[in-house]
């Protein structure tokens, strides 16, 4: 119900934004629309992936490999950060948070797995820091460069080296956090099928469509200068395959999807990008901004308006210190829940896996980790010359 309150309020603040101004509204909407398109083709493809077992797979591979909450932690850790650079943070939340899940009972009782308090935290914080590296990482990323039209290349090449920086700061914060329950040698036992995944799978080739969709989609993302509909397209292809197959159901694309929450944070995004065009004041203080004041102010707007109305509203006009605001809004909603889309994605896949997130533990490490990560991101964006 809480989703379709943020729907009616999306719907009201885009139809204010077109009465009051329909040109800036037009401009506001023409600059969102690509991002949460873009979001809603890879949520499909990991649907479609996890449908085919590739996520299941993964998790069982890595739990056999990694025989140690450490090793196992460490494992995790590099997954979140690769899926979520190459398949945007949202799907990663999505779809690795129950195979975090399962890969904490495997190395621990049944009951209270060990290791969860390192694993769960890191599905989040990690997918946040992890979202710097591609355009289609974040949908921020998107929204903050529709002005300069940058290619995937270019973007990389200016954002490897603070992905890598917050990316490894955020793992040693959880880390030490958490190393008193990573230093325990649980016996480690295969996880059931339905500790892994909400619905049973069936036996299938994983290189199937899952693995060619995510592939599509990879390159698409690293080829294409605007992927959102090609990549869309692989989606629906993807998942109209499984539909008719009945590999996956209609009832379960709709959860994925969460379109009254998708369509409610565009409607804000129009309503704040509109303000942000006919109101000079986010544009003007930006101006005067060193890139550690705009990564700062960037991060806390996520905690007020959330990360994507926020970037709507501080990048309608062109940005002084785009990379360092990107910085901010994708590294800064590890501060509080309230920051980004992958919380509540979040949240809701750990509880549909059997779990409690820990939201209250994910928020006090995010506490420490979000401002560490955010000033050695900007410095090291800043040693390579770009901000």
């Amino acid at each position: 119900m809480r989703a379709w309150y943020l729907t009616v309020a999306g719907l009201v603040a885009a139809v204010v934004a077109a009465v009051v101004n329909p040109a800036a509204a037009g401009s506001a909407a023409s600059q969102a629309w690509p991002a949460f398109v873009l979001v809603a083709g890879l949520l499909l493809v990991g649907l479609v992936a996890a449908s085919d077992g590739l996520f299941i797979a993964a998790g069982r591979a890595l739990s056999r490999a990694c025989p140690t909450p450490a090793l196992l932690f460490t494992g995790l850790a590099a997954v979140i950060v690769v899926v979520s650079a190459l398949l945007n943070l949202d799907t990663a939340v999505a779809f690795l948070t129950p195979i975090a899940v399962s890969a904490g009972r495997s190395q621990g009782d049944q009951d209270r797995p060990p290791v969860s308090g390192a694993l769960l935290p890191a599905c989040i914080l990690l997918a946040n820091a992890g979202s710097l590296l591609l355009p289609g990482s974040n949908l921020t990323n998107l929204i903050v460069e529709a002005h300069s039209k940058v290619t995937a290349n270019s973007f990389v090449a200016r954002m490897a080296l603070p992905w890598v920086a917050a990316s490894v700061v955020t793992t040693a914060v959880i880390a030490a956090a958490s190393r008193s329950q990573l230093k325990r040698r649980p016996e480690v036992r295969e996880p059931a099928n339905e500790e892994l995944s909400a619905e049973p799978l069936r036996t299938q080739p994983l290189l199937g469509v899952g693995a060619v969709a995510v592939a599509a989609a990879v390159v698409a993302m690293l080829t294409v200068s605007s992927p959102s509909l090609p990549v869309a397209g692989i989606g629906l292809g993807a998942a109209f395959w499984r539909l008719r197959g009945r590999r996956i159901s209609m009832s379960t694309v709709e959860t994925v999807l969460n379109l009254p929450v998708l369509v409610g944070l565009m409607g804000l995004a129009v309503g704040v990008g509109t303000l942000g065009r006919l109101w000079s004041g986010p544009a003007d203080l930006l101006l005067h901004l060193d890139p550690w004041a705009t990564a700062a102010l960037a991060a806390a707007s996520t905690v007020v308006i959330n990360n994507l109305p926020a970037a709507s509203l501080l990048s309608a006009r062109a940005v002084t210190h785009p990379l360092s605001l990107l910085i901010g809004l994708d590294v800064g909603p590890n501060f509080f829940v309230s920051g980004s889309l992958a919380w509540v994605l979040w949240i809701s896949s750990a509880r549909a896996a059997g779990e409690r997130a820990g939201v209250r533990r994910a928020v006090k490490l995010g506490a420490v980790a979000a401002p560490l990560a955010v000033a050695v991101s900007v410095a090291a964006l800043m040693a390579s010359g770009a901000s």
